[in-house]
């Protein structure tokens, strides 16, 4: 299972907000040039996740993107459940596969994709930022 850039990029920013302090506001052109990736992509990534509720955005003058909750409070399974449009592993229809009625094969990849998940969900943002001086450091060697 592979996950899309979207939900790469997405985990990107949610690590970039979490080490952020909690006072500043961050703004989309500092993290596109931090991972170096387009302006565009991130727009759509930032909106998505205020959608979602995992980021609060503000606009206008002041404005900026901070986390909306703690990040012990954010599953890295519900991100990547909330931003991937279909954790399906496999597609018996296209082109349609005769042996669908009897066949185990998407029942296993879907008990593998479901204790993917599982495994995720033992984890937050919390627990990918807990070298947050090094992180830091890394992040603003790229800029």
């Amino acid at each position: 299972m592979q996950l899309t850039q979207k939900t790469e990029f997405a985990l990107r920013i949610l690590i970039y907000l979490s080490l952020q302090d909690k006072q500043k506001l961050s703004n989309i052109t500092e993290i596109s040039d931090c991972f170096s990736l387009s302006r565009n992509h991130i727009v759509k990534i930032v909106h998505e996740l205020g959608k979602l509720d995992f980021i609060k955005t503000t606009r206008g003058k002041g404005g900026g993107l901070q986390l909306n909750h703690h990040c012990h409070d954010i599953r890295l399974g519900d991100v990547v459940r909330k931003m991937e449009s279909n954790l399906d592993i496999v597609d018996c229809e296209k082109p349609a596969c005769p042996i669908v009625p009897i066949c185990r094969l998407k029942g296993i990849l879907h008990q593998a994709r479901d204790a993917f998940l599982a495994q995720l969900d033992l984890f937050t943002l919390e627990d990918l930022k807990q070298q947050p001086e090094q992180l830091l450091q890394l992040l603003h060697h790229v800029n």
